[in-house]
């Protein structure tokens, strides 16, 4: 099982504001991002004990960062990955998987140094289970070994720097400090056309002594011919006094035929009484590490941004400030197709895209987002736009917020476009709820919409609403004689004529096979008779067109009035059943009130 360390008395006293290095911070917040965890930090481990360098995220106290610091032994640059601490014997006792919040997921990568020590750790924690593909593995060896090239340089240069405190005071053992340090130094002299260089600099490119000539036209071929011209017009800036000094970062040629990234630093410390310069000194350094570094975060920024830009709808960063302005700090490039302005547009004020959200939207689109910076809760919201070129568009959001040191409130998420699934949901609404043949309301949603009537009347005094039972006459016969699509058809043509009769607070259903029923929200029986009559004269008006015969159809209707008195719609539509029974056994084509 694994314990902590009792011997790392930084950790327990760390702080999230403590860390202060851009670029371990960048490297963490990169991690965290890219493989979406709760958290990622990076420790440093000198002479046996752990140091903090860097957490983006959560750190749920100094337990998580004494977890960070024991674990499995590392070898060969390997990655281990704890999938669920909670089924790993190792781990599963320990506080963090016990306790809330619980960690669940941990991978580690060591920072390795060039010598083949350890360094450090570069680890990442979740509260959910997961597991990391091959190419996440490879991708947190790289970041390992970024920060372990950083690790290695801040070294470097920590020594360099005890070093010159050390020796300031002679300059045999400053030479000596700056001799083995990859840093080396020349001195130009500009009467003559030669520059001598030091032991140190020569060996930075892998020169023996007697390797490299004083010629000043041999330092020129050693330069990278890309960055020739540039190196030139710096030093003849300096030698014309239109800078302080000369401060160049270019390739240089190595003794095998490789180049590496150096940085060249100089000045004038003689000139003639016309000003002509006559001496240069300084000094090379070796940046190859560094450089290769920062090439590497680009290669990784460049990763992320084009992730982000490929994928199908828009990945933001959107902050408001505490005096209200807000503005998109980062938009993908999928912020045209959801909101047709590009990311310029936006870089300093949402107004174009507060301009495009639907009226009806706006201010549930607003409020939705003053909830999430008040509470800090995530923002989550189905609203619609209308854009210049694609017209009525439904988008769905989705954000994180947190609040930064100056008050104001970063979100950070995605907008895409959910207008083919509303469509769908709609759809979907409709089958549910209309009869297929008939177009009317099938049966559930009259229901629903009658027990909706009958509580309208309960809450209003003296409120009432009349309920029709509809069925036609000899439906069977004008199956069994014109056969089972004349039969549809019958049954459409009824249903149009009930739809005719309709106001907008009325609703007409199919509630059986060839039985309708209508409910007529504040109508007593004198408005149902009327109704029914109108129903009738206009079946008999128009009878249904078979070839060259004309098809006469009836309809029996029974009539009840529902009050707040009934105890269900039941009640209501049981004795509007029993007037239609009525008006069957009277002849049929008849209306029948109960």
């Amino acid at each position: 099982m694994l314990t902590p360390d009792d011997a790392s008395p930084p950790l327990a006293s760390w702080r999230p504001q403590d860390v202060v290095d851009a670029r371990f911070a960048a490297l963490a917040r990169l991690a965290r991002r890219h493989f979406g965890v709760t958290t990622a930090l990076i420790m440093r481990i000198d002479d046996g004990r752990s140091s903090l360098l860097a957490c983006a995220g959560e750190t749920f106290g100094a337990a998580l960062l004494d977890l960070s610091s024991c674990g499995p032994t590392f070898a060969d640059e390997g990655i281990a990955v704890v999938a669920d601490a909670r089924a790993d014997e190792r781990l599963r006792d320990h506080p963090l998987v016990i306790d809330n919040p619980c960690l669940r997921f941990y991978a580690r990568g060591p920072l390795i140094a060039s010598s083949g020590s350890t360094l450090g750790t570069f680890c990442l924690f979740d509260d959910k289970p997961g597991e990391l593909d091959d190419e996440q593995r490879e991708f947190l060896r790289d970041l390992a070994r970024l920060a372990a090239m950083a690790v290695e340089s801040d070294s470097a240069a920590a020594r360099l720097q005890e070093e010159a405190d050390a020796l300031r005071a002679s300059e045999g053992r400053m030479a000596l400090a700056i001799a083995g340090s990859a840093t080396g130094i020349w001195d130009r002299n500009l009467q003559t056309q030669e520059i001598h260089y030091s032991a140190g600099w020569k060996s930075i490119l892998g020169y023996a002594d007697d390797q490299v000539s004083n010629r000043i036209e041999d330092s020129y071929q050693r330069i990278h011919p890309d960055d020739l011209a540039y190196v030139l017009a710096s030093m003849q800036a300096h030698f014309d006094c239109k800078t302080a000094s000369y401060d160049v970062e270019h390739r240089i040629r190595c003794q095998d035929g490789s180049y590496k990234w150096i940085s060249s630093r100089g000045k004038v410390v003689s000139r003639d009484s016309a000003g002509k310069p006559l001496r240069m000194i300084g000094t090379t350094t070796d940046i190859s590490t560094m450089h290769a570094m920062s090439e590497r975060l680009q290669q990784s920024v460049d990763l992320i941004t084009s992730l982000t830009d490929e994928v199908p709808g828009l990945v933001f960063q959107y902050r408001r400030l505490p005096q209200g302005e807000s503005f998109f700090s980062y938009a993908s490039a999928g912020i045209w197709d959801i909101y047709e302005v590009s990311p310029e547009q936006v870089a300093s004020s949402e107004a174009a895209i507060d301009a495009i959200i639907h009226p009806d939207d706006r201010a549930a689109y607003r409020a939705s987002l003053d909830t999430s910076a008040a509470s800090l809760t995530p923002w989550d919201l189905e609203y619609r736009v209308q854009l210049p070129r694609q017209g009525l568009r439904w988008r769905q959001g989705a954000a994180r917020p947190r609040r930064l040191e100056d008050g104001s409130t970063l979100w950070h998420g995605f907008i895409t476009d959910v207008t083919d699934r509303k469509r769908i949901e709609a759809e979907l609404q409709e089958f549910a709820t209309i009869d297929f043949l008939t177009q009317l309301p099938n049966r559930r949603h009259f229901m629903t919409h009658i027990e909706a009537e009958l509580a309208r009347i309960r809450r209003s005094a003296g409120g009432c609403a009349a309920v029709l039972m509809c069925d036609m006459d000899h439906f069977k016969a004008i199956n069994d004689q014109w056969g089972h699509a004349l039969g549809d058809l019958a049954l459409k043509h009824v249903a149009s004529i009930l739809r005719g009769q309709l106001r907008k607070t009325d609703m007409a259903g199919r509630v059986g096979g060839e039985e309708f029923a209508v409910v007529l929200s504040g109508a007593g029986i004198p408005e149902a008779i009327a109704f029914a009559r109108r129903v009738q004269q206009r079946l008999a008006a128009t009878p249904l067109p078979e070839g060259e015969q004309r098809i006469a159809l009836t309809i029996s209707i029974g009539i009840a009035i529902m009050t707040a008195s009934d105890a269900s719609v039941d009640t209501a539509l049981s004795r509007s059943d029993k007037a239609l029974y009525r008006a069957k056994e009277s002849g049929r084509n008849r209306i029948e009130c109960l």
